[in-house]
């Protein structure tokens, strides 16, 4: 599917440079696969996450319309402004919405970096201007804020001091989720989204009570697993630098590097409660890794009427590019295996691309089923709809959600809860109704833009609101944001504990036994 969200082209007036490229999300990881192709098809009625050549020709119209008194307003504005400068730069702003492109000119700065900065700051602003969800940018004069950020960019002399002006133009906005990262933060953010990096294979977070960094999970035979590096313990030093107060984030650059480097790693072990004892030094070689979104297992179970059947487990933990084809190449083994019954884990699982959470839902869904509503810049809600769909498996299941299940999490959890699919236990859901485009821009840093708000198939407004469960639970397994299950290999003993699985398990008794479970 490819979004509809205009991507803008910014070039010199002489030359045209490729258009950057753009996809959904909805928020800020991967099995082999298998030979199985899975086929999905979704339709949306108008244009906005997805649609047909039709409405997109339409909404060129209906923005056309507008072009012209948006080239008078930067007339008056910004060409105004660059009018007092001695050297004028021009860039084209070339948006499918608009029949012809449009010259942005500004003052060319004396620092080479800080120019590369002013063509992003222009990509920027066009791409907001034309799909932010709020029409009035926060109640605010969008024209004039470029030429103010123009002013304040102009003398600057270092790159970074410039991009932090892009920043502070954004935050105008009043969305914490419409933000641009640089080029290095944007090459992490597609690892989690292509699910390849080169590196050791760890899994890294702050402990916000110690501010320590602690592994959550290591990929199975990786590097970091060969190690004996385990789930808790405490990253001391990467190449003999200390991490105190080092991010996660850069940690994990530290960690990632070409295949056949190595790296030097200082750890504590979690299992030690003196700092001192259990430090340990590795040298661990990096590997092209490959990571996936699921762990599953099969737990057997004994029915109310004393027959022992099999519950299919599987953890979503991120809805990354392989997701549904992953979820759906497990869900077909586990079918062979004779499972009868399935949990669907998301607890912990923050979200990522839209259309992979659309694309699980129809693995669970059958015929032209609302998968959840989107609301545009003008207030109109368009349904996203299936479109023959043909689920692998109709047997009964239960969806795990709690406060860390966001918004692509959300958008499934209620497209098979207002569907009548499954049953929600757990705790209630984050609340992150929004949806971002993400677009590349010319020099290799991206924009996330807050493109939409959605709700539910039934109408339930999620943002900031969240979905409460059907069935509450407690959560004493769920310390960290990843659990270290791995597929094919989870002990059903480590799941015994969790009162959650324990309830969810009660309650596919209850869909398959009409209510006789005790």
């Amino acid at each position: 599917m490819e979004s509809l969200f205009p991507n803008l082209e910014l070039s010199p007036i002489s030359t045209k440079s490729p258009k950057p490229t753009s996809f959904l999300l909805s928020s800020p990881r991967f099995s082999s696969l298998k030979s199985r192709i899975i086929t999905k098809k979704w339709s949306v009625s108008v244009p906005c996450v997805c649609s047909s050549s039709p409405s997109v020709k339409k909404t060129e119209s209906k923005l056309h319309s507008n072009g012209q008194d948006f080239i008078k307003s930067v007339g008056k504005g910004v060409i105004g402004f660059a009018a007092a400068a001695t050297t004028l730069a021009s860039v084209c702003y070339d948006a499918p919405a608009f029949a012809e492109s449009l010259t942005v000119a500004f003052p060319v700065s004396r620092a080479p970096e800080v120019n590369t900065v002013q063509r992003t700051l222009v990509e920027a602003w066009g791409l907001i201007r034309e799909t932010f969800v709020d029409p009035t940018f926060n109640h605010q004069d969008w024209d004039l804020k470029l030429q103010q950020t123009m002013v304040e960019m102009f003398p600057l002399n270092s790159a970074d001091v410039a991009y932090t002006k892009i920043s502070g133009m954004l935050s105008t906005l009043g969305d914490p989720f419409t933000r641009i990262i640089s080029p290095k933060e944007y090459q992490s953010f597609r690892i989690g989204s292509d699910g390849n990096l080169q590196g050791v294979g760890i899994f890294i977070n702050i402990e916000p009570r110690t501010g320590h960094l602690v592994v959550l999970s290591c990929v199975k035979g990786s590097p970091a697993a060969r190690a004996g590096i385990h789930e808790g313990d405490e990253l001391i030093e990467i190449n003999g630098e200390r991490l105190d107060g080092v991010t996660s984030e850069a940690a994990a650059q530290k960690l990632r590097g070409t295949a056949g480097t190595s790296v030097k790693v200082k750890v504590h072990s979690g299992m030690e409660s003196s700092r001192d004892a259990g430090i340990r030094e590795v040298n661990l070689p990096r590997e092209y890794i490959t990571l996936s979104p699921i762990s599953s297992t099969i737990i057997p179970h004994k029915t109310p009427d004393g027959h022992l059947t099999k519950t299919g487990y599987v953890k979503l933990s991120a809805f990354s590019q392989s997701a549904a084809i992953d979820m759906a190449n497990t869900i077909l083994d586990m079918e062979t295996q004779g499972v009868h019954s399935y949990i669907l884990d998301l607890r912990n699982n923050p979200g990522g691309l839209v259309k992979a959470g659309l694309d699980v839902a129809q693995i669970w869904l059958d015929g032209d089923e609302t998968l959840v509503n989107t609301i545009d810049r003008d207030g109109n809600m368009l349904p996203i709809n299936m479109v023959d769909g043909h689920a692998i498996t109709h047997d009964p299941l239960v969806v795990l959600v709690n406060e860390g299940s966001a918004s692509a999490s959300e958008i499934l959890a209620g497209a098979l809860h207002d569907n009548g699919r499954a049953i929600l236990v757990g705790h209630k859901t984050f609340g992150k109704g929004k949806i971002q485009s993400v677009t590349e821009l010319h020099d290799g840093s991206a924009l996330f833009v807050t493109v939409a708000k959605y709700l539910s198939p039934a109408l339930h407004d999620i943002d900031q609101v969240g979905i409460m469960p059907d069935v509450q639970c407690t959560t004493d397994m769920l310390n960290s944001p990843r659990d270290s299950l791995l597929k094919n290999e989870s002990s059903t003993s480590s799941l015994e504990g969790d009162s959650c699985i324990l309830v969810a398990e009660h309650e596919l008794d209850i869909q398959e036994f009409g209510g006789t479970a005790s």
